[in-house]
């Protein structure tokens, strides 16, 4: 039986222990930010960070930084990594399941990670940056439209978009003047 783990850097799971409980939608973007930021800073990975929260008790369920290259597999992005954990932690394949939680990430998801939420059972994403500003330093998000993240909503995903964009925004920027890879670009 082929097992997968991920490499999660001891800083990102270190954070979840620590953390505690989130008061409000600023402090869990800030953490989540914060996460992408500690990824660049450490040369972990990519510009991404992404972390899954109990919608009723604010406590921090799990966190994702952008893995792709550390972990040398395509879908280790921020969302899905936190999605896998929490998912793991909890014992089911879907959130759903177990409570109601909800993905603050960094930075607006691309095509694969959008349709991760929908599978996951998460039933609210945040977003900071938006998906323009990580193409504007050569990431490639994948085909999503405006259809996309309507089609969630009418399933019913709450999204919120552009909550600190300006703060995710710095990160990606911070990567490209780093010289970070841009594992997807064609």
């Amino acid at each position: 039986m082929l097992h997968l783990s991920l490499p999660l850097p001891e800083w990102a799971r270190t954070s979840v222990g620590d953390s505690g409980i989130f008061a409000g939608d600023a402090e869990k973007m800030a953490f989540a930010i914060g996460l992408a930021h500690s990824n660049v800073e450490e040369g972990a990975g990519g510009p991404f960070g992404a972390a899954i929260f109990n919608r009723e008790s604010g406590e921090l369920v799990s966190v994702g930084v952008n893995l792709v290259v550390a972990g040398m597999n395509s879908v280790l992005h921020a969302e899905m990594v936190a999605i896998m954990a929490a998912e793991a932690k909890l014992g089911t394949y879907t959130l759903a399941a177990r409570g109601r939680f909800e993905l603050f990430s960094s930075c607006e998801p691309c095509a694969m990670c959008l349709g991760g939420i929908l599978w996951s059972g998460v039933e609210r994403l945040v977003c900071a940056a938006a998906a323009d500003d990580a193409r504007a330093i050569g990431f490639d998000e994948g085909p999503v439209y405006p259809e996309s993240y309507r089609y969630l909503e009418e399933r019913g995903i709450e999204i919120e978009r552009g909550i600190m964009r300006e703060e995710g925004k710095r990160v990606l920027e911070l990567y490209r003047e780093r010289g970070g890879i841009l594992y997807n670009r064609r």
